[in-house]
């Protein structure tokens, strides 16, 4: 089993990834079943598999160097008060979507208690798509409130209290082709107006790209089909496939983000060369920028590339880079094999 982490700019952009964990269990079915059993606030977090976040947290602040700058953002997973004082003790930052109730005030009572006692201090509306895929829009009402928050129970003697932010996002209304949307945040940053709450749902937002990297990593590299049988063996070709699935995503944002650019920011000369040979120019392309080639390596891959299409996606790159790879390879072969 991973767990990675995957550090992104707030413009969307993956620069890579931050911490990798690998590890295995002895028991992969019914282990849901054993919270009958076990309590499991009342283990330690060093005995549980939940480790792995406050593992990746030290990783990713001490390989990043500046712990200030980074927004460690997780999913309801990640709803850990081990990791909150992880990320207290290291100066670094974190935004989680929560699934517990936790203590609040002088432990008298619940966040979800004081929360209820909070006005809507603005809305916003966002863009999306139902199950359809069809375009649809929600507005959400915020409420966010500062508050003091309890360790569980049985760990106050270990862990302090801790002043936090929560936020509450809630649809009006219900939709009828997807589900609402209701998110409950808490971070450490601070929050004082509309406009900041508003930046912190969309730093939220961006926590989906990590499962884009793992869909390229499964369906693009196709690393959970390996049939290597040793654990040293899988985790080596993993890393290998961590990078190229980076690789295509970077490059797929990159189209994006940065079409302008130089070609060469992201292709090598050869790369460059055999593009050229292969894709025909369309008329319309006057500037040979790096999202012309892009757009050419994803033709490769099927991409249209019609005046009106959106820009391509992983997959059509994955499919383009695959065989342009093979392409690059056998310019550079040929010539040894045949002559010139």
């Amino acid at each position: 089993m991973m767990h990675s982490s995957l550090a992104v700019t707030i413009e969307g952009l993956p620069l890579g990834l931050a911490a990798v964990k690998f590890w295995t269990r002895k028991k992969f079915k019914g282990t849901a079943a054993l919270k009958k059993k076990i309590n499991p606030t009342r283990v330690p977090i060093e005995k549980k598999e939940s480790i792995r976040w406050l593992e990746n947290v030290q990783q990713s602040t001490e390989r990043l160097g500046d712990a200030g700058r980074c927004v460690h953002i997780g999913d309801r997973e990640s709803d850990i008060y081990e990791l909150f004082c992880a990320a207290r003790e290291a100066g670094t930052h974190f935004l989680i979507r929560t699934c517990v109730d936790r203590l609040a005030g002088d432990g008298d009572h619940t966040i979800a208690d004081e929360m209820e006692e909070v006005a809507v201090k603005g809305v916003h509306r966002i863009d999306l798509r139902d199950n359809n895929g069809n375009p649809d829009q929600a507005v959400l009402e915020i409420r966010y409130r500062k508050l003091r928050v309890q360790p569980p129970i049985g760990k106050q003697r270990r862990y302090p209290t801790l002043t936090l932010t929560v936020i509450h996002a809630e649809e009006r209304g219900t939709p009828k082709n997807r589900k609402k949307i209701e998110w409950k945040l808490i971070t450490d940053l601070p929050v004082c107006s509309r406009g900041d709450a508003i930046e912190k749902l969309e730093w939220y937002a961006l926590r989906w790209k990590i499962e884009v990297f793992h869909k390229i990593l499964k369906s693009g590299c196709k690393a959970e089909e390996s049939k290597l049988r040793t654990a040293q063996r899988l985790a080596n070709l993993i890393s290998v496939f961590c990078i190229l699935s980076w690789r295509v995503f970077w490059m797929t944002m990159l189209n994006r983000s940065a079409p302008n650019a130089q070609p060469t920011l992201a292709l090598t000369a050869t790369a460059i060369t055999v593009l050229d040979r292969l894709v025909n120019d369309r008329p319309r392309a006057r500037r040979k920028t790096l999202s012309h080639y892009l757009n050419k390596i994803a033709r490769l891959g099927g991409y249209l590339a019609r005046a009106n299409d959106p820009p391509p996606g992983n997959t059509v790159m994955w499919r383009g880079l695959s065989r342009l790879t093979d392409i690059a390879l056998g310019a550079a072969v040929g010539p040894e094999i045949v002559g010139n």
